[in-house]
């Protein structure tokens, strides 16, 4: 087996581990709102049941497609990525949710989720910027609006 090459990307180790480690408590956030919306998809009832299954589908098809897109950025770092349910568990600002909520009770639970993961990602800027990443900054951005355009949409649902 070969050695591995040196990263030279204009990132110090130090900088790359960083990143990666925030990359990876926004990976767990990101799995863990994804189980969710999901979970609720399959298991909401009710008058909205349809308008919440087709949302909800929507959004965890949306939140599947940037897992890829977060573990390989931490690959690209360097870094493994975490995989395991127990690394996520550990790494998750999001509690899992036991037993089925009412649907109303799930958007609220998809609100204060969407928010923990917008915080998550909001939380690694002051050390990209000071890195000079952009890629993960780009990253960010769009994670960013996705977790805050959502929360919007599920907190007008729980207007009077």
């Amino acid at each position: 087996m070969g050695k591995s090459r040196a990263i030279n990307i204009g990132l110090t180790e130090q900088q790359r581990a960083d990143i990666a480690e925030g990359l990876s408590k926004l990976l767990a956030d990101s799995y863990t709102l994804y189980l969710m919306t999901h979970n609720f998809h399959w298991n909401v009832t009710g008058p909205m049941f349809n308008t919440l299954h087709l949302m909800f589908m929507t959004q965890y098809t949306e939140q599947w497609n940037a897992l890829d897109l977060i573990a390989e950025r931490i690959r690209a770092l360097g870094f493994p990525a975490p995989g395991t349910y127990a690394e996520f568990a550990e790494l998750a600002s999001i509690k899992e949710v036991r037993g089925q909520p009412k649907a109303l009770e799930m958007v609220e639970h998809l609100v204060a989720a969407q928010e923990a993961t917008a915080r998550t990602a909001r939380g690694l800027f002051d050390l990209v910027d000071e890195a000079n990443d952009q890629p993960t900054a780009d990253l960010l951005t769009q994670r960013l609006d996705v977790h805050e355009k959502t929360a919007w949409m599920l907190r007008s649902l729980l207007e009077e």
